[in-house]
């Protein structure tokens, strides 16, 4: 059971990511590749500010700031600089990878010791629950830190997206959207498309620090390689929750892509869990991948080729 906990709780964290890939993909049709630093960039900057005592509310707000300003930096390259999306982002990933090290000092930094939203989740549910180490729940003896940090990941990703839906249907948040949609358009409108794609990729790559900066805290430890492959997770979590749901309304694909991560980790939970060798991670994520892309579209066709549909 503590294994669904924990897959639960990382797939929660990490629909973050997803939420901030499916700003810059699918909202702005940018090919943004500074997630792989900017996760990276978010855990190490709360990382460090945890081993020196900080809040740590105040440490993950700082990894949501520290995350905006590498996606503010990718949108400065491409529209004020004229460099191709692709290549800012590649740009900004490669330096953040020295920044990052540069920021934590050595290639790792444990969290053992330190006070993190984890160890203040754990403390409220041994005050729940008297002082226990354990609770039962439905005749499953469960870990009151893993039951509360769940707890807490299900609070801050639902606070989260609640708060990104309403950012996205304000007016400034619609004339985002209609950058994504139509530049032409909204540039005749008098918004300043350059301003708004620096503002998107800011916006996104400060969901995809913070969900750094909460999974460096769940795991226990920041590491300069943890960035690697973020940005499959959360293309795959976009596109099986838009299979999920089946509708391009904004509040669904929210929720969607909510869903779609929480269901790839556990599907990865699962063939851990089977005997997958941890080597071949990445190499069954990536399959996963390819079978969230190829799946909805054999589908439809399998669908408008039944006679039986048609009758």
């Amino acid at each position: 059971m503590s294994l669904l906990l924990g897959a639960w709780t990382v797939g929660l964290i990490l629909s973050l990511l997803g939420l901030g890939v499916f700003i810059s993909f699918r909202v702005f049709k940018f090919p943004d590749i500074t997630t792989e630093g900017s996760i990276t960039l978010g855990a190490a900057t709360v990382a460090v500010l945890l081993t020196r005592g900080t809040s740590p509310f105040v440490a993950t707000l700082a990894g949501f700031v520290a995350g905006a300003c590498a996606g503010a930096v990718t949108g400065v390259l491409h529209t004020r600089f004229g460099i191709n999306g692709l290549l800012s982002g590649i740009i900004v990933m490669t330096a953040l990878y020295s920044v990052n090290l540069r920021i934590m000092g050595q290639s790792n930094i444990p969290l053992l010791n330190a006070r993190t939203l984890v160890t203040e989740a754990e403390a409220v549910g041994r005050w729940v629950c008297g002082g226990g180490d354990s609770i039962a729940v439905l005749g499953w003896s469960l870990a009151v830190r893993d039951l509360f940090t769940l707890g807490l990941a299900l609070l801050a990703i639902a606070a989260s997206a609640g708060l990104l839906y309403a950012f996205l249907r304000t007016h400034l948040g619609t004339a985002m959207r209609a950058t994504g949609d139509n530049d032409q358009m909204i540039t005749a409108l008098g918004v300043d498309v350059r301003n708004m794609i620096t503002l998107g990729l800011a916006l996104a790559n400060g969901l995809i620090g913070l969900s750094g900066a909460l999974l460096a805290q769940y795991q226990g430890f920041a590491d300069v390689q943890m960035g690697i492959g973020m940005v499959v997770w959360g293309l795959a979590s976009v596109i099986i929750g838009e299979a999920l749901v089946g509708t391009r309304q904004l509040g669904f694909i929210i929720i969607g892509t909510l869903m779609g991560s929480v269901l790839f980790r556990l599907l990865v939970a699962v063939a851990l869990r089977a005997g997958l060798n941890p080597n071949d991670l990445k190499l069954i994520t990536a399959g996963f991948v390819f079978a969230a892309l190829i799946l909805p579209g054999m589908l439809a066709r399998l669908r408008k080729g039944n006679p039986a549909r048609h009758a």
